[in-house]
């Protein structure tokens, strides 16, 4: 008789000290995850052992996996693929990577008074340093990552309740953000695009104003041979490289189309992008730097 074996989900929440693991496992704790700070990846058998034992009562577990378990990173990743060849239950594991800029967690770190664990009494940006090279396999292996240099914790909090509650846990999200290269480019992106080679609607007086939102601007942007090339090109490279992530395990890929400003060329393309892609995933669109610039001379 063969026994059907029970699904366990692991989600792992590790990144940089300061960007919000604190408010990541609180946000776990609401949606029912039974939530571990730091247990050692040699413990992590028995752990197993002990969800089987809890009659589904811990089907959904959150570790929080930071830089003081470093020295497990490699066993950690190693008991993982153990245990899913060989345990009695169906793994599923998956990595959220909290990262945020230099600037923004060293001035986290100034508003609470606190020194980095690695700074050694020295200056926090020293050890945000020698962390980020730490956890640089950590984010490559990461499924999801999150950027926190501008988000409220509320903000954070709804991010994850929409990736991870259950009537999204399964689904694979396709978010389309466009940016301007001059505010920086978005560190949570997976794919970034430049179509700051594109005629720009900004040297057009009447449309400076505008953007890619509007039909106007949206037309202009379109109409260039160029413009019809790129589009063709990227949905032929996307359309097979969308599907790869998925059946990767990866919940949501970050496409970011960026132009100098993120108000004309790359809105007009994140917008025809994330309509063409809605039809077949479930897809967000996002305008980052859309308002910024306003008011002022050009």
């Amino acid at each position: 008789m063969t026994v059907e074996k029970k699904d366990i989900e692991i989600v792992i929440i590790t990144g940089m000290s300061g960007a919000g693991k604190t408010v990541a496992v609180q946000s776990f704790e609401d949606l029912g995850y039974f939530c571990v700070d730091n247990l050692p990846p040699a413990l992590l058998p028995k752990f197993v052992d002990l969800i089987e034992g809890a009659n589904g009562k811990m089907e959904k577990v959150a570790l929080v996996i930071d830089l003081r378990s470093q020295a497990f990173f490699e066993q950690l990743f190693e008991t993982i693929d153990t245990i899913s060849q060989s345990a009695s239950v169906n793994l599923h594991v998956k990595t959220l990577f909290l990262d945020a800029k230099d600037a923004k967690l060293v001035q986290r770190y100034k508003e609470t008074r606190r020194s980095h664990p690695l700074s050694k009494g020295g200056l926090p940006l020293t050890g945000i340093t020698e962390e980020r090279e730490l956890l640089e396999e950590m984010k490559g292996r990461a499924q999801q990552i999150i950027d926190t240099t501008d988000l409220k914790p509320v903000e954070l909090r709804e991010k994850i309740i929409e990736s991870f509650s259950s009537e999204h846990s399964s689904s694979f999200v396709v978010n389309v953000v466009s940016f301007g290269f001059k505010y920086g480019i978005p560190i949570d992106s997976d794919l970034t695009f430049d179509v700051r080679f594109l005629p720009n609607p900004h040297y057009i007086d009447h449309m400076r104003p505008k953007t890619g939102l509007e039909e106007e601007v949206s037309s202009y942007v379109l109409k260039w041979s160029e413009t019809q090339q790129l589009i063709e090109k990227l949905k032929d490279l996307l359309d097979f490289m969308l599907p790869q992530y998925k059946r990767e395990g990866k919940s949501q890929v970050v496409i970011g189309i960026g132009c100098t400003g993120g108000k004309h060329r790359s809105v007009t393309l994140a917008e025809y992008f994330g309509k063409h892609f809605s039809k077949e995933y479930d897809t967000r669109i996002s305008h980052r730097d859309i308002e910024k610039g306003k008011g002022r001379l050009k």
